[in-house]
């Protein structure tokens, strides 16, 4: 057996395992249900046309009547904290993964970890980069059709990529 397979055994419980599955869930419906009361218990009056294609807060925002700053904020700071901290993770395991691939004595095979790490890093950066453009800015930043271009970017073109950088 791998060395690096025993540790993972060691490290990661059942326990461990539930509590990183459960910590995003519950953080993600709690945010779901703020952001979506909040929204909802507003008043609403411009048109009933979202000009968007899926299902999102911001689209909504322009259509309330209310002062709309403070659902603009928390989706801010919620964004961020959710962006900052997926990227913080994404970041450490591959400065971890980079650290492993410089240990390695073949060349061929530190030639072929760079390859596999690049485009998956590509992708990375792109996802990432549309994201914080996208929700880390105040809406008066851009206009909302760039809004609509950067979202069909990561929900449609960055899944098409997948499978070209995994094989």
């Amino acid at each position: 057996m791998w060395p690096s397979v025993t540790l993972y055994t060691v490290i990661m419980s059942q326990t461990l395992c539930h509590v990183l599955i459960g910590i995003p869930y519950l953080f993600c419906t709690f945010q779901s249900i703020l952001l979506t009361s909040k929204i909802f218990t507003s008043t609403f009056c411009s048109s009933n046309v979202v000009s968007d294609f899926f299902c999102d807060n911001v689209p909504l925002i322009p259509l309330l009547c209310s002062n709309a700053r403070q659902i603009e904020l928390m989706i801010i700071s919620f964004a961020s904290f959710n962006l900052m901290s997926s990227l913080l993770t994404v970041l450490v395991s591959y400065m971890m993964i980079l650290m492993t691939i410089f240990r390695m004595n073949s060349a061929e095979g530190r030639k072929k970890a760079f390859s596999t790490c690049g485009s998956h890093l590509t992708v990375v950066v792109v996802f990432y980069g549309s994201l914080l453009f996208m929700y880390v800015q105040p809406e008066s930043a851009h206009p909302f059709s760039t809004d609509k271009i950067t979202s069909v970017f990561y929900t449609l073109v960055i899944p098409m990529l997948n499978p070209f950088v995994c094989s």
